[in-house]
């Protein structure tokens, strides 16, 4: 189990939202000075682009710059790649993972950017088992499906529970659908017990946000939990 903090951001800043409800906002600050406190415990976190989620191209790539060459950490970034150029240019600011969320279902485009780039995810956004795109506007197939049709051209997913997003209400319980590859789980965890039910469940790692802001939960308590399971 890897722990994954994040920091969304909007208009350069960092904020959470309310079940991706862009006028739900809530602004927490500085992401450089966040990802220096983050870069104390962990070596990798994650970011999402909310105004490139919303308006189709990334639009905070400088401050993820900026963040990579401040404190040495390695990011795994969406929000608004919807283009071959969108995604080179993050990984040309250091990205280590980029995530793809509403273009995956692009296949060529898929194909292309897999066969040119390491680390590619798919980011699998469920509300109601339905997989929402466009900054989770719109729905599309069931989340089952999006998976069978998108696991040949990638092993790495992040599931996004987008009801649970933001609300601190706890895990969604899911039952595993995928095989072997590796699958990251966001939204609405609280606490480190939520680890513990993820680890069961069959999750490989679990991002966490506004748990940490609010205080909730540390990233101590989270890190000493993921060793632990780790140990068995």
């Amino acid at each position: 189990m890897e722990v994954y903090p994040a920091i969304d951001l909007m208009d350069g800043r960092a904020v959470r939202l309310y079940r991706g409800r862009r006028e739900s906002v809530k602004v927490y600050g500085d992401p450089v000075m966040i990802a220096e406190r983050f870069a104390e415990l962990v070596n990798k976190i994650h970011i999402v682009d909310l105004d490139g989620a919303f308006e189709g191209f990334p639009r905070n790539l400088d401050v993820v710059k900026r963040i990579i060459e401040e404190t040495g950490l390695r990011v795994q970034f969406g929000g608004g790649l919807r283009s071959y150029e969108a995604v080179a240019r993050a990984y040309e600011a250091g990205v280590e993972n980029v995530i793809i969320g509403t273009k995956a279902f692009d296949i060529e485009f898929l194909r292309e950017v897999t066969d040119d780039f390491e680390g590619v995810t798919v980011s699998l956004d469920s509300r109601g088992g339905r997989v929402s795109v466009m900054g989770w506007l719109e729905s599309r197939m069931d989340v089952k499906e999006a998976y069978e049709l998108l696991r040949d051209y990638v092993n790495r997913f992040v599931y996004t529970s987008v009801e649970r997003d933001g609300t601190l209400t706890g895990i969604e319980e899911i039952e595993r659908f995928w095989k072997s590859e590796e699958f990251i789980y966001a939204g609405g965890v609280s606490s480190a017990d939520n680890l513990r039910r993820l680890v069961e469940i069959g999750f490989s790692g679990v991002i966490v946000g506004k748990a940490l802001y609010e205080g909730l939960v540390t990233l101590e308590e989270l890190l000493e939990v993921a060793e632990c399971l780790r140990k068995g």
